[in-house]
């Protein structure tokens, strides 16, 4: 046992020689940094001071915690989700089963996600929200750039267009950007002007997502399924796959969040505005919006009850 602890030993330095040698690097100084670095501790590893020193309500109502600790762990479940459709992407030689394995990854985060929204819907008293919600203006979850950033890299820039939009379709994004669906759901009816919330939102993200969507032309999920498709058919459980993100993302999580706001922002006579100032009635429901990130994998007869839940 000692002799092969020993070689196996032997064989590992060898190797960690050969590493830094290979980036011109002298190995002894790793290891002699290696023997003065303290034991990694797990508040270490995942900074918990610092991620529990991040929630600072703006109230002293107790449920805006609730309300700023969710907004906050579904913003790191983003990221995980941006981070799988990136590694689908950026493949230099992308098969079906990697793309598959990805998609199941992203479908399950947002499984979680919509899931999770009964925090929201049920998890809160809907007093204190309506109260402590006055000394958040003008900001909204609208705002969530990495939630833009996961529907450019889902599809064609064309599909997350307004369905009225003038263009024709070789315009360039630059043009195309001022007629994303979500726009109208950010500006005023009576004035036909943007909210601040949107305007906001683009002085802070506007050029960086034009930046991406430029990039991603041919470096998105729908674009990799073509580019599989033609090489040969790509197997039934990745196309099911990708309809099970496109209807979790543009149906079942914009319901999650119509039902919260509903829960919140139903009034009579009239609906009590969002925090952003957007038109949740007509930004909110899927039926209204016909929104689809793959439309050639949805019958006629499936995109007619589109939302229709």
């Amino acid at each position: 046992m000692h002799t092969t602890s020993s070689t196996d030993s032997s064989d590992k330095l060898k190797r960690l020689e050969q590493k830094y040698a290979a980036m011109g690097q002298d190995m002894a100084s790793y290891l002699d940094g290696l023997l003065q670095a303290d034991y990694l501790t797990y508040w270490d590893y995942v900074h918990l001071d610092t991620l529990l020193s991040l929630q600072q309500p703006r109230t002293a109502y107790p449920d805006e915690l609730i309300f700023i600790t969710y907004h906050q762990i579904t913003e790191l479940y983003f990221k995980l989700i941006l981070h799988e459709v990136r590694q689908i992407i950026d493949h230099p030689a992308l098969t079906p089963d990697f793309f598959e394995q990805r998609m199941v990854r992203v479908n399950r985060y947002f499984d979680i996600l919509e899931r999770s929204f009964a925090i929201m819907i049920e998890g809160m008293d809907r007093e204190q929200f309506l109260k402590f919600r006055m000394a958040l203006l003008p900001s909204s979850g609208f705002q969530s750039v990495q939630f833009r950033q996961i529907e450019i890299l889902s599809t064609d820039f064309a599909n997350l267009l307004a369905p009225n939009h003038p263009l024709p379709p070789n315009a360039p994004i630059a043009e195309q950007y001022d007629w994303l669906y979500w726009k109208q759901g950010a500006t005023e009816l009576a004035t036909n002007q943007k909210t601040l919330t949107l305007r906001q939102f683009e002085q802070q993200y506007g050029d960086t997502l034009i930046r991406l969507a430029q990039n991603a032309q041919t470096r998105n999920l729908w674009q990799c399924y073509q580019r599989l498709e033609a090489a040969g058919q790509p197997p039934e459980n990745l196309i099911a796959q990708l309809r099970d993100y496109d209807d979790r993302v543009n149906v079942r999580w914009k319901l999650a969040h119509l039902r919260a706001a509903v829960t919140y922002l139903h009034k009579e006579p009239e609906q009590i505005k969002a925090t952003g100032g957007t038109n949740w009635q007509t930004y909110l429901p899927p039926v209204q919006q016909q929104r689809r990130f793959f439309p050639h994998l949805w019958t006629e007869a499936e995109q007619q009850q589109w939302g229709k839940r």
